[in-house]
C-alpha cells in the first residue's frame, strides 16, 4: 500500500507515484489495483532515497545507477555460474600425478639455459 511505504520511509506518496512514473519503481498491483510493494521494491527505494538525499544524485543519475547495478548482478551471476563450470571441468581431468612425469617436470624445472651464441666479428675489407 502506497501510505504505508511513504509513512515508513518519509515520503510524499505522490514522490513514489513519480519514481513509478519515471521506471524506477515498478510495484506489482493488487487485483483492486492497490499497489504491492515486495522486498525487492523496498530494498530498491532504499537506495533510490540514499542516492537522492544523501548523495544529492538526480533522477537520470538514480536511473543510470539503478541499471547498472542491475547488469552488474547478472554479469556477478554469469560469472559465478562459468568458474562454477570451469571446477567441474577441472575435476573431471585431473588424474594423480605419476611419479616419472614429476620427475620430468623437474628435470624441466633445472634445466639452465643455453649459453649466449658467440658474437661474430665482421671482417673489413680493406
Amino acid at each position: 500500500m502506497i501510505s504505508a511505504v511513504a509513512d515508513k520511509y518519509g515520503v510524499h506518496p505522490q514522490t513514489l507515484r513519480m519514481y513509478e512514473r519515471e521506471g524506477l519503481l515498478k510495484p506489482s498491483r493488487s487485483d483492486g489495483n492497490t499497489r504491492l510493494y515486495t522486498d525487492d521494491d523496498l530494498v530498491r527505494l532504499e537506495v533510490i532515497l540514499e542516492l537522492t538525499r544523501e548523495l544529492g544524485v538526480n533522477l537520470a543519475g538514480v536511473e543510470i545507477i539503478l541499471n547498472m547495478r542491475e547488469k552488474m548482478s547478472a554479469m556477478q551471476t554469469q560469472i559465478e555460474q562459468f568458474v562454477a563450470s570451469l571446477n567441474v571441468e577441472i575435476t573431471r581431468n585431473m588424474r594423480p600425478v605419476e611419479p616419472e612425469q614429476k620427475n620430468m617436470l623437474m628435470r624441466v624445472v633445472r634445466v639452465e639455459p643455453a649459453p649466449p651464441a658467440p658474437v661474430k666479428k665482421r671482417s673489413r675489407g680493406v
